[in-house]
């Protein structure tokens, strides 16, 4: 009989960052487990708060499924003697499967009999079942941070306190850390006491409500949304929409019950983002904006764990908090106004960026040459280069303010209010605001160039200075987040379709740690007599490379391109992050010609057959013999004219359009034409007219590539 099953994993709180990916975790193996051991259910479910994890699972039948399999034995030539008896090896194979040699069958298998037994394993008892998977389920959930507690060495996310384990009204046993399972839960910390029981699964939901846990974090957050929408309503306000706060909020909380505070008006004289700031990342306050004016008001909604009893107390303490953040907040800003950016800058010497890849004030130097180089690349003059001059010199000085000290989420933000109070352009200041940009997947991008370029100088000079100490990332490890920074670097370039070699960035970055981005030639050696690296600039050429190489295939894939499309786009070189998404763009539409198919048979033809071709010198005119093999020459001739024409305006459709008109030339050649003649001077003329063909064709792509 069906009935739904419930377990409750108590803990300590946890934060609110290892709910969401361990809640997929326990679904994913919960699914995999019941699928692998015959568990039949309608659904599984997963709920958390910060003292739970839950897994509710709808209508689990009460046996597992049977297990019909068969097993193979032995060849039935040595089954049976010459009078067909059974012989020792069948005899024993059928008694280890608990079945007569009657009961066995033969089945061929590799041009071979062999005897097989069909063996039914009945079912056991889903409870029983239950207790051997359920702690193996939960002791492979892991955490970012796992921890042990008391004399156990058993990890987890926080300190395991029950488990609550309920197949209908029946208690599922197991044993996991010490901890025996039981019917008992425990309600919200301050307002349930006690051990609460729980006779029924269908019941949890309901007695956990009773008890002041509302489990389900979808309906928590829903709850919380509406609560904050209504006050700030209520005062004449309104609330951004923040899905990071908001979700960091539902699972810090049991039983959400919002406020609305107010602080000093005075403060409002301070930046937005000053005052936004402390309420957001330190306290988890919600800002509230004038609903008319759209400016920032002097309230506040926060969310109380709990109920609405002393909620004037509750409110007076969160204005408390606020209030002596705030006041700090105001001192800090006013003592960093005391001197400039450009003053600043010396003491960023005393600022170690990473041990052996020197100060930040020469990570600074480094960025504005790499800017100016970058600038150069895409013939920028004029107020423009200026602007990237200045702001690359400005861009780090803010990390020794006072500000970014006790708020470091104002890097940057700040460094852009300090610049424009400082007399520094509205230019240079958004760029000194927008080169930290994106920092992270969803982010927005820098919308000036300045601060695109510097983004670009900044990410590429610690990606590069990071691969040649020595410290790549390795698997799950990114301690300086660099695959985020190569992210950042390739959707810059993509999305603003900037033209740049990644070669030359990269050994321009290299240089850079060297102070001899004017040399030419070999650095293989003067590398260890200056800095801390331990790598030439060739090797990590190569490694940085390809480090950007997987990051651009993640981008293209992820911008809905075919995974072969990719693939072949990359294997004709990437060099040009923006060129490579438009020859993989151009490839995708390409693709959906009616002759794309023929064309890619006939173009993996030539390049199987130019493979064979050991001639490095030009096609001879006086070699070719057939009137079809003059017309492909001249069609070969004419394709590689254009194909320059339209790589150098960056036209690739109308290289693949182009590309498309040789097919019947091709054709005609391969129809009228051996190549594999014995004459090895026409043979290999014909080889070298296909090589020449061949290496034309992979201008946009490489076609071996396409899965057809």
């Amino acid at each position: 009989m069906s009935k739904d099953f419930l377990l409750e994993i108590g803990t300590e709180e946890m934060p609110a960052r290892f709910i969401k990916p361990v809640l997929k975790q326990l679904k994913t193996l919960a699914e995999d487990f019941f699928d692998e051991h015959r568990l039949k259910y309608i659904a599984i479910n997963t709920y958390a708060t910060p003292r739970r994890l839950v897994l509710a699972v709808k209508e689990l039948a009460g046996q597992q499924d049977a297990l019909v399999k068969e097993v193979k034995g032995p060849a039935k030539k040595v089954a049976f003697d010459d009078d067909g008896n059974p012989t020792a090896a069948v005899l024993g194979f059928a008694r280890g499967q608990g079945v007569a040699v009657a009961d066995l069958t033969v089945r061929l298998l590799a041009k071979a009999e062999y005897m097989y037994a069909l063996v039914k394993q009945e079912g056991q008892p889903v409870s029983k079942v239950l207790s051997t998977i359920i702690p193996q389920i939960i002791s492979r959930l892991h955490f970012p941070k796992p921890m042990r507690w008391g004399y156990s060495e058993y990890r987890f996310g926080r300190p395991l306190r029950w488990i609550l384990a309920l197949f209908g009204r029946e208690v599922v046993p197991l044993v996991l850390a010490g901890l025996n399972s039981d019917r008992y839960t425990y309600g919200h910390r301050f307002l349930s006491t006690g051990a609460v029981e729980v006779n029924e699964a269908t019941a949890y939901f309901e007695v956990m409500r009773q008890h002041y846990v509302i489990v389900d974090g979808a309906e928590r957050k829903r709850i919380i949304w509406q609560q904050v929408q209504q006050l700030a309503n209520a005062a004449g306000g309104r609330v951004q929409a923040d899905q990071n706060l908001l979700d960091e909020i539902t699972n810090i909380v049991e039983y959400p019950t919002a406020l609305i505070g107010s602080f000093a008006e005075h403060y409002l004289k301070l930046p937005a983002q000053v005052i936004i700031t402390p309420m957001r990342e330190h306290q988890r306050y919600f800002p509230v904006l004038n609903a008319a004016t759209g400016k920032l008001a002097p309230k506040f909604i926060a969310v109380r764990n709990g109920i609405e009893k002393h909620l004037k107390i509750v409110t007076a303490g969160n204005e408390k908090v606020l209030s002596a953040r705030l006041a700090d907040a105001a001192f800090f800003f006013k003592a960093d106004l005391k001197t400039t950016l450009i003053e600043k800058l010396p003491s960023l010497k005393k600022v170690v960026w990473l041990e052996g890849l020197g100060t930040v004030y020469e990570k600074t130097g480094r960025i504005t040459r790499l800017a100016e180089f970058l600038a150069k690349k895409l013939k920028i003059t004029g107020q423009q280069k200026s602007t990237i001059h200045r702001a690359a010199q400005l861009c780090k000085a803010d990390l020794i303010t006072n500000m970014v000290y006790e708020f470091p989420e104002l890097q940057g933000i700040i460094g852009r209010e300090y610049a424009l109070r400082n007399c520094e352009t509205e230019a240079v200041a958004q760029a000194i605001r927008e080169h930290y940009l994106p920092r992270h997947a969803e982010d927005s991008l820098p919308g000036e160039q300045a601060g695109q370029l510097l983004s670009l100088a900044d990410k590429l000079d610690s990606i590069t200075g990071c691969f040649a100490a020595g410290i790549q990332p390795t698997g799950s490890q990114d301690p300086y987040a660099l695959r985020r920074q190569a992210l950042g670097i390739v959707r810059i370039i993509l999305e603003t379709e900037l033209s740049l070699s990644l070669k030359e960035m990269i050994i321009t970055a290299y240089r850079g740690y060297l102070n001899t981005s004017d040399v030419t030639g070999d650095n293989s050696n003067s590398y260890k007599e200056k800095t801390g690296l331990k790598l030439n600039e060739a090797t990590v050429l190569v490694e940085v490379t390809d480090f950007f190489r997987q990051r651009l295939k993640g981008v293209l894939m992820e911008r809905g391109l075919a995974y072969d499309t990719v693939d072949a786009v990359l294997a004709v070189g990437f060099d040009d992050l923006a060129g490579t998404w438009q020859r993989g763009r151009a490839l995708a539409e390409f693709r959906q010609q009616a002759a794309f198919i023929d064309l890619c048979t006939v173009f993996n033809r030539v390049n199987n057959l130019a493979k064979k071709s050991n001639s490095t010198g030009e096609v001879n005119q006086d070699l070719l013999r057939d009137q079809v093999e003059k017309d492909l020459y001249q069609a070969d001739i004419a394709f590689g004219n254009l194909v320059t024409r339209r790589l150098e305006d960056g036209n690739y459709t109308a290289v693949l359009s182009e590309m498309a008109k040789l097919l019947k030339p091709i054709n005609a050649f391969f129809e009228q034409v051996l190549v594999m003649v014995e004459d090895d001077l026409v043979r290999n003329n014909r080889l070298a007219l296909l090589a020449s063909l061949a290496h034309k064709t992979k201008a946009v792509a490489d076609f071996s590539k396409i899965i057809i």
